[in-house]
């Protein structure tokens, strides 16, 4: 393949690649990252060469796959690969746009789809607007912060696609999910404690399905299996355990299929896809070569959590490339300090902890020396980003036995709100059950207990005489009623006086990663002179452009909502061909 074909010449590739080379001089410092997070070699391309004309070691070359090896030939008009968050909107869209869609995925059925969904503008949003007039949106503002978020490192037009179309989309989502009875769409109006010196402002942008009494008993049905099911009644068709090897093209670069190969028996297939293919394959962060050279503070930072997540590897990332596109400039990642080690283990290197949904309560948080070191309250990797300047990146929360209370004045929003929402909306979680998960991580010696703080700290494996001190600061500071130190608001800044005291080290739960090939508004990758590749359609994680440097959590249900969004209008445009 060549340089002009691949899209990645030296110069254009270490223009994309940002920090790469950074990446490479840690990788020596980074082992696995747990287990299920290490990329079998098998998947690797056979044929792939470390820094062959420029091209990454994590990308290499196209695979290439003889004709006699290619057994069975299908014919469709659009193809999703992917069949999750992006895929199902996407699949369903060009479905009702009246065209022949299969969508593939090499799980063996189907995914539920993230379920905080962001969106401005819904029926139900505008419904809630006569009794809570705080919720409303001003679609520019809401653009401005997303775009301060990430630097200026994305496209404009992108989110302001997301803050125009994302209202439709989840009337859309709605109106498919509640169809039959069986699921409920509920918003989830909360946008925090305001007029109270906040530092960042939070926005009513989340909604999330339910099951209803019809469904609550059926373990087989889920808000994936629903969708699944509408798109079967719009004539769409699925096959599983079936993954993409590449993307195919004609003589002008436009994308005409793929190869995609059996799970099971291994044998490669060739799949025709007359209007297009869209990709909905996820981001890249169970492949640690590409993690190691693009983002490796995230992995320093990061406590592998089994079971909490997917199995996204880059195979979508770099079928883009390889056809063309360009990758973001910089490596960005959604992490949540919602994961926890031992005492005796620190964050990264290959840690793996368990998950701790309770780590974004904006309690009294120290670094292994027993040192506050920064404000707790605001999005959640700005406060893991200053844990990444401490020791071992890691960072050990603090809390007492008054925690019911505490969190219920701390009033956060989003998916780590442990109370109902305002407008009286169900939270993901209820603070009720985190008594039950804390016995968890105390038997299995994660959470320690005890009766003072010098014994807590002796439990962490922190210096007793700092962190007694930080403690002791900490409480003079609430007493006040002003945080001199690190400028958190008030009415979060609450004593921790009252035994039983609790503590654990903590670092980041991997969601997604968050950069990918960018793309136009017509959802096609683009090469680095800007000109799209026809007949290709990115959406989800696997696309770019959108997110960089911090994910914007005080937008509940984002990175959900752009990738149904996008989803959606990518099935569309592929199904007429508009563009």
């Amino acid at each position: 393949m060549s340089n002009e074909r691949s899209g990645l010449s030296r110069r254009s590739f270490l223009k994309g690649a940002g920090i790469t080379a950074l990446g490479a001089a840690a990788a020596g410092a980074l082992a696995g990252c747990g287990n299920g997070y290490a990329v079998d070699a098998a998947a690797a391309p056979a044929n792939a060469r470390v820094g062959e004309a420029g091209t990454p070691s994590w990308l290499g070359l196209a695979p290439e796959v003889p004709e006699a090896d290619i057994v069975e030939t299908l014919d469709v008009e659009v193809l999703v690969v992917g069949c999750r968050t992006g895929g199902l909107p996407a699949i369903i869209s060009a479905a009702e746009n009246g065209a022949r869609v299969l969508g593939i995925d090499r799980v063996s059925k189907v995914a539920n789809p993230r379920e905080d969904i962001g969106a401005i503008d819904s029926a139900l949003q505008k419904a809630s607007f006569a009794e809570y007039s705080q919720f409303e949106i001003d679609k520019m503002e809401a653009v401005e912060d997303i775009v301060r978020y990430a630097n200026g490192f994305i496209n404009y037009d992108l989110v302001k696609l997301w803050a125009n179309e994302s209202g439709p989309m989840l009337d859309w989502i709605t109106g498919i999910v509640e169809r039959d009875g069986r699921m409920v769409m509920n918003f989830e109006g909360s946008i925090g404690t305001t007029g109270q010196g906040a530092r960042d402002k939070a926005w009513a942008t989340g909604h999330s399905p339910a099951k209803t009494a019809l469904s609550k008993d059926d373990k087989s049905f889920s808000f994936g299996v629903s969708l699944m099911e509408y798109a079967q009644e719009k004539g769409a068709e699925f096959r599983w355990n079936t993954e993409l090897v590449k993307c195919e093209q004609d003589g002008s670069g436009r994308v005409t299929g793929v190869i995609a190969r059996d799970v099971n028996d291994r044998h490669y297939l060739r799949i025709n896809a007359s209007k297009g293919v869209i990709l909905s394959t996820g981001g890249y962060g169970n492949n640690l070569e590409m993690m190691e050279a693009r983002q490796p503070w995230n992995q320093a930072l990061r406590i592998a959590a089994p079971g909490k997540g997917g199995n996204p590897t880059g195979d979508g990332i770099k079928a883009a490339l390889w056809a063309g596109g360009q990758m973001d400039p910089l490596g960005a990642a959604c992490t949540f300090n919602r994961a926890c080690c031992k005492p005796d283990q620190t964050a990264g290197n290959g840690t793996v902890g368990e998950w701790f949904w309770f780590g974004e309560q904006p309690f009294m948080k120290v670094n292994l020396n027993g040192n506050r070191f920064c404000n707790e309250s605001g999005p959640y990797d700005y406060m893991l980003h200053s844990a990444y300047m401490q020791p071992h990146h890691t960072y050990c929360d603090i809390w007492d036995a008054n925690y019911a209370e505490q969190v219920r004045q701390m009033n956060e929003v989003g998916c780590c709100r442990l109370y109902p929402f305002d407008n009286g909306a169900p939270s993901n979680r209820t603070i009720e059950s985190m008594a039950s998960e804390f016995e968890k991580l105390i038997e299995a010696g994660y959470i320690q207990q005890a009766d003072t703080m010098e014994e807590l700290a002796e439990k962490l494996n922190i210096p007793v005489e700092n962190t007694v001190k930080s403690w002791q600061r900490y409480n003079h500071l609430a007493e006040q009623g002003r945080d001199e130190d690190y400028n958190k608001e008030a009415y979060r800044l609450m004593k921790l006086d009252t035994p039983p005291f609790y503590g654990v080290r903590a670092g980041a739960w991997f969601l997604a990663t968050l950069d990918g090939v960018m793309i136009d508004t017509d959802m096609h990758p683009v090469r680095e002179d800007g000109t799209p590749v026809e007949g290709l359609y990115l959406t989800g994680d696997c696309s770019g452009g959108f997110f960089s440097v911090s994910y914007p959590n005080l937008f509940t249900g984002l990175a959900c909502g752009r990738t149904m969004t996008f989803g959606r209008r990518a099935g569309m445009l592929a199904a007429t061909g508009q563009a």
